[in-house]
């Protein structure tokens, strides 16, 4: 069988490993990306790995998560990511450009193109045809140093879409069916490709919607063809030179198949508290709602919000709801106000808030104590929107619509009136004047580092044998926003130090002080977990954190992919549960005893746990690859890249 897509872009950026599905491999990326909320740590920790060898890639931070100056955190660091672009040869896309994934669709990505990106949500450049991957910042800056980035090269489902969307349904209405279809499905280690009749009648925007919202399904990558839709949205964007054909081989080889018919797609809503919890509107319609927000990178384009503006046209919002859009990059806003659209918003009673992240990660406009807020954003966690007891139901824009005018949630349909159409530009209004390229000047550029900036924790090699408390045991789907909230604290994300002491602060306070008491007697922390534990966002602070306050072991029932790899590069051992019973009979403020984990990893499958109060012992499994291994008893990436070089 002929190779598919994914696996073909992955052939030709491979450098070590065979491409077979489950092993290990090692690839050399075209393209690298990073934001504010990861990046410095990305170049902190390059610094301390040695000169990047950019030559023949292109690289780039974008300043799209915390923007707002409440104090001078903010503004030290994006500060300090100038400078470093300019020390490691990267683009700079300054504060209020646009969010990273929207302004990177519409300037940067190439079809048949790999790109690695320390951000979960960078799987949205599969709309336009290239290979997008999330990873963690310290696996970022090793591969800008030009080591292979390694994965699990991804079995790949095909997703043949057949029909067109009904007139009131849009792309994330078909995202949230695919994602009740598979939300019960083990897809970490799986990649979706996407085929079909169907596919022709989604635009580039509509595909990067889909692609988004993959992530929250744990997947490696989601990847469309390159068409001619594709050759018209890169046209329209003077890009017309970028275009690659890239389409599926009629012998292409699959590990699986699901069929969608686009026509059968209805109205959907994701419940709290999981993206995964998707159902048809209907089914919930009628939930009085307290705040409307538009915008994110999964529906902040032009196309999302000027139907969101023509159905509200020359209507008001309902007076009982405060609604707020944020169109995702510069380049939006400008289309919008040029055609109008902004105006048709304002008058409806709609705030304007700047082409940043945002409220999607709880940095402002944060929805009322106990409310509910409907949102076209793609995670709906517990507290990532800034207040931990509301309520956030993620739905398309024309159901954000139908909701801001009735103060209800309201399926579209129901409004009884034409559904809006709107044509995309056929020329986008360019402006890459926010977009610093490195200077041609080759000299030394200072770091700028303001006071919150602080190295990362040195790790220390992982001890032959661990002693440890179970301080905290926690049931499925944790995510990273759990395990260390953004919102007001992400300022801190350049000083781990500080950062650690808000640590599981919303469904443990006070854990990250029996931790550092732990340590104090020479104790390591344990955390016992369910299914998808680390699901979200990409952030490595989550594992740094938790690292720095002792954590040496996390016992789950699985992991999520970059969450996983998260923990081991920053000298955390992921061990898994082999059966329900262990799990259950290992309890919060147990004592546990790993006598030879060391030698375990290096020899066995399994590893050896002991309570020394009850003498019960347990077995539980590590599935690592041997250089995962070598990783961990090195005390992590840093260390044994490092050593390496040596």
């Amino acid at each position: 069988m002929a190779a598919n897509m994914t696996h073909d872009v992955l052939s030709r950026c491979l450098m070590h490993g065979k491409l077979r599905t489950g092993e290990e491999i090692g690839v050399r990326a075209d393209q690298l990306l990073t934001q504010d909320g990861t990046g410095t740590m990305v170049f902190l920790q390059l610094e301390k790995l040695g000169t990047s060898r950019l030559k023949g890639r292109f690289a780039i931070c974008y300043v799209d998560h915390n923007t707002l100056g409440e104090g001078p955190e903010n503004a030290d660091d994006h500060r300090f990511l100038r400078s470093a672009c300019e020390r490691f040869r990267l683009h700079f896309s300054r504060p209020g450009n646009g969010i990273g994934h929207q302004v990177h669709l519409e300037r940067f990505a190439v079809p048949g193109q790999l790109l690695l990106g320390a951000d979960s949500h960078v799987t949205t450049l599969g709309g336009l045809g290239m290979l997008a991957i999330g990873t963690g910042g310290l696996e970022l800056a090793v591969a800008m140093t030009g080591s292979p980035h390694y994965l699990i090269c991804p079995a790949v489902i095909r997703v043949v879409l057949g029909g067109q969307l009904a007139p009131w349904c849009s792309a994330k209405d078909a995202v949230l069916h695919i994602i009740e279809r598979l939300a019960q499905r083990n897809c970490v280690g799986v990649s979706l490709e996407y085929d079909g009749p169907g596919v022709k009648n989604l635009s580039v925007a509509q595909r990067a919607t889909i692609a988004n919202m993959g992530a929250e399904l744990g997947l490696t990558s989601s990847l469309f063809p390159a068409d001619e839709r594709t050759r018209a949205f890169l046209a329209a964007q003077g890009r017309a030179r970028d275009y690659r054909r890239l389409a599926p081989k009629k012998s292409a080889g699959y590990d699986d198949e699901i069929q969608v018919d686009l026509s059968r797609v209805v109205p959907m809503v994701a419940l709290p508290p999981s993206p995964l919890k998707a159902v048809p509107v209907r089914d919930v319609a009628g939930l009085d709602v307290q705040q409307v927000a538009v915008g994110s990178c999964t529906n902040g384009g032009f196309y999302d919000i000027a139907r969101l503006a023509m159905v509200v046209r020359k209507r008001k919002i309902h007076p009982e709801l405060s609604a707020v859009v944020a169109p995702a990059s510069r380049q939006v806003f400008q289309a919008l106000l040029t055609k109008g659209y902004l105006a048709d918003l304002s008058a409806a009673g709609f705030r304007l808030a700047e082409s940043v992240c945002g409220f999607c990660i709880g940095h402002g406009h944060a929805p009322a104590s106990g409310s509910v807020s409907v949102r076209t954003s793609n995670r709906n966690f517990i507290g990532r929107c800034g207040t931990r007891d509301a309520r956030v139901y993620l739905v398309s824009p024309e159901t954000a619509a139908a909701t801001a005018l009735t103060g209800k949630l309201t399926d579209p349909r129901d409004l009884r009136r034409p559904a809006p159409r709107v044509r995309e530009p056929a020329r986008y209004p360019i402006d890459d004047t926010s977009i610093l390229p490195p200077t041609r000047k080759r000299k030394p550029v200072e770091l700028h580092r303001g006071p919150n900036i602080v190295d990362p924790p040195v790790n220390e090699p992982l001890p032959a044998s661990i002693q440890a408390e179970v301080v905290l045991k926690v049931g499925d789907g944790i995510s990273t926003d759990e395990i260390l909230p953004a919102g007001r604290w992400l300022k801190y994300r350049s000083n781990v130090q500080r950062y650690a002491r808000h640590a599981f602060a919303d469904i443990a306070p006070g854990f990250a002080e029996r931790a550092l008491e732990n340590l104090e007697h020479e104790t390591f922390t344990v955390i016992v977990a369910g299914e998808g534990y680390g699901q979200g966002s990409s952030r490595e602070h989550a594992a740094m954190c938790v690292r720095l306050l002792g954590v040496r072991v996390i016992l789950a029932k699985s992991f999520e992919r970059i969450h996983l790899t998260n923990l081991i590069n920053h000298g955390i051992v992921p061990l898994r549960f082999l059966d329900q019973r262990t799990y259950d009979r290992i309890q919060q403020d147990d004592y546990l005893e790993l006598p030879w984990i060391a030698r375990e990893l290096r020899k066995s499958e399994t590893v050896s746990l002991r309570n020394p109060d009850t003498s019960v012992e347990y077995k539980v499994k590590h599935g690592l690859t041997r250089r995962q291994i070598k990783i961990l008893l090195a005390g992590g990436l840093g260390n044994y890249i490092s050593r390496q070089q040596a």
